[in-house]
């Protein structure tokens, strides 16, 4: 048998005369762009998630650089960030001049809460917090420090579409929520495209003149902004998709309940769900100190897995010029050479998640 790390195309197949309709219903309008598409999937998600506004922007990266734009951050300012994200979570933050500073995770792969206080200094503007792998991070306790400092938070919930903390969804507790619609993501376009939740409606107002070459009205261009629209086709789509979100997380949930009752190899460390958090499994992540004979052993089996993420972003070639060296973070970069991303997605069937616990379980 041969299974896939990531499939698609099976969710597609799902709702496909509803994707077709909608895909259809845009390409008829005649309006490509912020259009009626737009406009309705930007008050369906900020209604699913609990905020007053949405706005629907081209990418993950983008909604993190205008969030982080909007707040005023810029050179001279330090965001903290944990230090085993993935890049775009930096990104947001040197693209503007910023400093990011790191954080190691806990044992749920997110921020350690306990940590991020040692690292604020007078130069901090915010804290980055990122619901890693489906999983919000201990927000109570992210928000005491925000409100100790005076500082934001800019929450990066690119693979949380859905997660609560204490049955609060991710992307409201701080000033900013950051979404990627990136294929792969729980809540994924058919393309590239963003969003940035908030309730408050200056912030909203000001990425929404950002993401529009800095124009509210066309040809008055109040502030140097971007080139940064979710398409009308993509908002069509999303809006399906979110109308079966529900239904596909508890798909994926079933799955990792799956996983973490059957499988039982000493070598494999299963993920943990911190308390008062709902994991919604974007991916499904496991340890192994053997990982690269243990990855073999899975392909020549036929399972394919992903490792997210391999290079923690301190040791990136790109910030090289940050100055850090490999054991700065060695929590960080013990997890970079252990973690191990399973076979997760929509569609999966019974037979494929009793082979690759099979397989896992026969590991020698």
């Amino acid at each position: 048998m041969n299974i896939e790390c990531n499939v698609l195309d099976r969710q597609f197949k799902m709702y496909q005369q509803e994707y077709e309709e909608a895909a259809l219903r845009a390409l008829r309008s005649g309006w490509y762009v912020l259009g009626k598409e737009v406009e309705s999937f930007e008050k369906s998600f900020a209604e699913f998630t609990g905020s007053k506004y949405c706005v629907g922007l081209n990418s993950g990266l983008d909604a993190l650089i205008l969030a982080v734009r909007a707040l005023g951050i810029g050179k001279g300012d330090e965001v903290i960030v944990p230090a085993n994200t993935y890049i775009a979570s930096v990104m947001g933050i040197t693209e503007n001049g910023a400093t990011p500073i790191f954080v190691e995770p806990d044992e749920y792969y997110n921020i350690d809460v306990w940590k991020i206080e040692a690292a604020i200094t007078k130069k901090t503007k915010a804290i980055l917090p990122v619901h890693l792998y489906g999983q919000s991070c201990d927000m109570r306790a992210i928000q005491k420090l925000a409100e100790k400092y005076h500082l934001y938070i800019i929450e990066d919930c690119a693979q949380s579409h859905g997660a609560c903390f204490d049955g609060q969804m991710t992307g409201t507790f701080g000033d900013i929520g950051c979404f990627s619609f990136y294929p792969t993501k729980n809540l994924g376009a058919f393309g590239d495209g963003g969003a940035i939740i908030t309730n408050n409606a200056e912030l909203a107002d000001k990425i929404m003149t950002l993401r529009n070459y800095g124009s509210r009205v066309k040809y008055h261009n109040e502030v140097e902004g971007v080139n940064s629209r979710l398409d009308e086709i993509q908002a069509a789509l999303l809006s399906v998709k979110l109308r079966h979100l529900d239904e596909l997380t508890d798909e994926r949930q079933w799955i990792a309940a799956c996983y973490l009752r059957e499988i039982a190899n000493p070598k494999i460390v299963l993920p943990k769900t911190l308390a008062g958090s709902d994991h919604v499994y974007h991916q499904f992540v496991v340890r192994c100190s053997e990982r690269e004979a243990f990855t073999q052993y899975l392909l020549e089996k036929g399972i394919k897995t992903m490792i997210h993420y391999p290079i923690p972003p301190h040791l990136a070639e790109s910030y090289a010029r940050l100055g850090y060296a490999k054991g700065d973070f060695p929590i960080t970069e013990g997890y970079a050479d252990e973690i191990l991303s399973l076979p997760m997605y929509n569609g999966m069937t019974e037979e494929e998640i009793e082979y690759v616990i099979e397989i896992i379980n026969s590991y020698p």
